[in-house]
């Protein structure tokens, strides 16, 4: 059975912004039924694809992160993490992003859920499109820039080529391309650009 908040949330929303399902249909490109169906409650938010769920979160001008923190059970995939904060790059633009994840200071409170993986991914990326826009690095995060995930964390692509080639050459190749500031982490990323 569906505790309440799993749906609540998408309704609540509704009413704080002053759109009915059919407007946040138009906004956001999610079908009506699909929509409906998440609003009664027949479909779980956290169990709706990414994109479904970055669109709704889009047109309702809130984060994925806190359209489905309420209904979560577990936390959503890596992969899905990663892809979500390239996207918001992708839309808001480098230091729309930055400022944006600032302010919200979305890192710290990843990283006291000992959500470390992506607190530091985030972080990485801040630190990253910093350095490429040529930014100064905010200092509040000094403290977390000292920590280092135990093992390295491989994209998923990276590990299927491992596994259909038996061999670890993929990963070797893919810590020499990988983008500094990810390394840092022991997070192997090379590519946060190109996304669709």
């Amino acid at each position: 059975m569906m505790r309440e908040e799993e749906y609540a949330i998408l309704n609540e929303l509704l009413e704080q912004k002053n759109i009915t399902k059919y407007k946040l249909s138009k906004l956001s490109g999610v079908s009506f039924a699909t929509i409906s169906e998440i609003s009664a409650g027949k479909t779980r938010l956290a169990k709706c694809n990414a994109e479904t769920v970055y669109k709704l979160a889009k047109a309702l001008d809130t984060t994925v992160e806190d359209l489905i923190f309420d209904c979560m059970e577990y936390r959503q995939g890596f992969e899905t993490f990663k892809s979500n904060v390239c996207h918001r790059v992708k839309d808001m633009g480098d230091i729309d992003f930055i400022i944006n994840t600032l302010e919200s200071d979305e890192i710290r409170g990843l990283y006291q859920r000992r959500w470390y993986p992506e607190s530091l991914y985030l972080l990485a990326m801040v630190d990253y499109l910093s350095r490429e826009n040529e930014v100064p690095l905010c200092t509040r995060y000094d403290d977390i820039r000292a920590a280092r995930l135990r093992e390295t964390l491989f994209p998923s692509g990276i590990l299927v080529m491992c596994a259909a080639s038996r061999s670890d050459l993929p990963k070797q190749d893919s810590m020499m391309q990988a983008i500094p500031e990810f390394m840092r982490f022991n997070i192997v990323e090379s590519e946060v650009r190109n996304v669709w």
